[in-house]
């Protein structure tokens, strides 16, 4: 089923991203007909995934337009503690998030969102290693394998997975 055509989903990359959690949204949405650009520091590089998995990335952060894309979808692992630090993809994410698009965020990717101070007074979860950080960026933290607030989906882990495609899905076939 198509119910994503003429869709643009944004993903960040960078090493040491979660496997899983960057592969399985990607290619779930891009099953559902969603064109789905992987945007890393540069494009065409290959980065290394916490298990060792490739991904080369389709673009170049610094090229990112946020006006393009309808949602942003980001994965685990220890690579949003890098990504965080990056202007521009704290950029992309406060005006996806201001222009009210879907904001997804699973495991520590989290740390995105705090940094770019979109969080206070959202309802989320992530892996229990970042609930203080949510929690002192003002968020509502909660033991859920996925949690739906307004224009945020969070999910915990790779387990959960399914439940944060389909949370994706069903938003975004709105």
């Amino acid at each position: 089923m198509q119910i994503l055509t003429g869709k643009r989903v944004l993903m960040f990359v960078d090493d040491v991203y979660e496997d899983l959690e960057l592969w399985y949204p990607k290619l779930r949405l891009e099953e559902a007909g969603a064109e789905v650009v992987v945007a890393g520091p540069d494009k065409g590089r290959t980065y290394a995934g916490k298990h060792g998995y490739p991904c080369v990335a389709d673009a170049a952060i610094a090229d990112m337009d946020h006006t393009t894309f309808h949602m942003l979808v980001l994965a685990g692992g220890f690579a949003p503690d890098k990504l965080r630090r990056d202007p521009k993809v704290l950029e992309i994410t406060r005006a996806m998030h201001e222009d009210g698009k879907l904001i997804a965020h699973i495991c520590h990717a989290g740390w995105i969102p705090i940094s770019a101070k979109i969080m206070k007074g959202y309802r989320c979860t992530s892996t229990p290693g970042i609930k203080d950080d949510l929690e002192n960026a003002g968020a509502i933290w909660e033991d859920k394998p996925v949690v739906v607030d307004r224009n945020q989906i969070s999910s915990r882990r790779p387990s959960d997975l399914p439940d944060f495609c389909r949370a994706i899905l069903d938003y975004a076939s709105k």
